[in-house]
């Protein structure tokens, strides 16, 4: 894999790897920790408190994934494999061997596919709101995902996260719909998952709408380091600890203070094991 020149891009930098543009940015000094964004997110939706409670005591690595925000995708394909082999290929070219790591959905999704295949670098994991295989319920939820059914709210929001405009968005939105007819990127059985060596947090919603709170039990008690915390009323997690639901957002807020300050212990101190 080729990785050529990084640029600076905004308040980022952007580097090619295999003819695509990954951007990413990097915040404070420290040991790396690698925060991986939701499908349809970006490395904007790392907000506050989360990020400068983090930058305190760890070098933020926060890229955009494969065609979003401000990274490219020529081969107009998404897989979370494949998105792992840019993640490799970044980490390399900032010459990161061991790494911390953070993921929500897709983030998290992909994270799986990195400490399956190199288990080795991964020291630390949090997996917020994510799945080792799609059910039912997500495929039709996947297929759902016509840019007629997007209310205009959620389309202004993904007009601030991804700068290239509607084509953008609208190509993003057909790679989710696709994903619900792909059966080779999301397989980990109980046997893969135990190969899992790093301890690992794994939070999720009780009433997530993609992924059935057995998921993350399964995986749970199929991973030998690891810690379950299913979220009461809780829908899909976004990357600080809030919800979805935008109905929510007292509590959202007060919940991602909440959830800050329990990852950053967990990455810090550990926990009982």
């Amino acid at each position: 894999m080729s990785t050529k020149h990084n640029r600076t891009a905004s308040n980022g930098h952007v580097v090619a790897v295999d003819g695509m543009d990954i951007y990413y940015e990097m915040v404070g000094d420290g040991p790396p920790l690698l925060l991986l964004h939701n499908f349809f997110g970006s490395s904007q939706v790392w907000a506050q408190p989360f990020k400068e409670r983090l930058a305190q005591t760890y070098r933020l690595v926060i890229p955009d994934l494969r065609g979003h925000g401000r990274s490219s995708n020529p081969s107009q394909t998404f897989t979370h494999r494949q998105v792992t082999q840019d993640l490799f290929a970044l980490l390399d070219y900032l010459s990161i061997a061991q790494y911390r790591a953070i993921g929500v959905s897709s983030g998290a999704m992909a994270l799986l596919h990195m400490a399956t295949q190199q288990p080795e670098r991964v020291e630390t994991l949090v997996l917020s709101s994510g799945t080792s295989y799609f059910p039912e319920l997500c495929r039709e939820r996947q297929r759902w995902n016509t840019p007629e059914n997007v209310p205009p709210e959620r389309w202004q929001l993904l007009r601030e996260r991804h700068p290239r405009g509607d084509e953008q968005i609208h190509n993003l939105l057909r790679l989710f719909q696709e994903m619900a007819e792909t059966y080779e990127d999301m397989t980990f059985t109980p046997p893969h998952l135990a190969t899992i060596t790093a301890p690992t947090l794994i939070i999720h919603g009780d009433r997530d709408p993609f992924f059935p709170v057995n998921i993350p039990v399964e995986m749970y008690q199929a991973m030998p380091h690891s810690y379950l915390w299913i979220v009461p009323n809780a829908l899909h997690l976004d990357p600080v600890g809030g919800y979805v639901d935008t109905q929510m957002q007292t509590r959202s807020a007060l919940f991602k203070e909440y959830f800050t300050e329990t990852v950053f212990e967990f990455l810090e101190q550990g926990w009982m094991p």
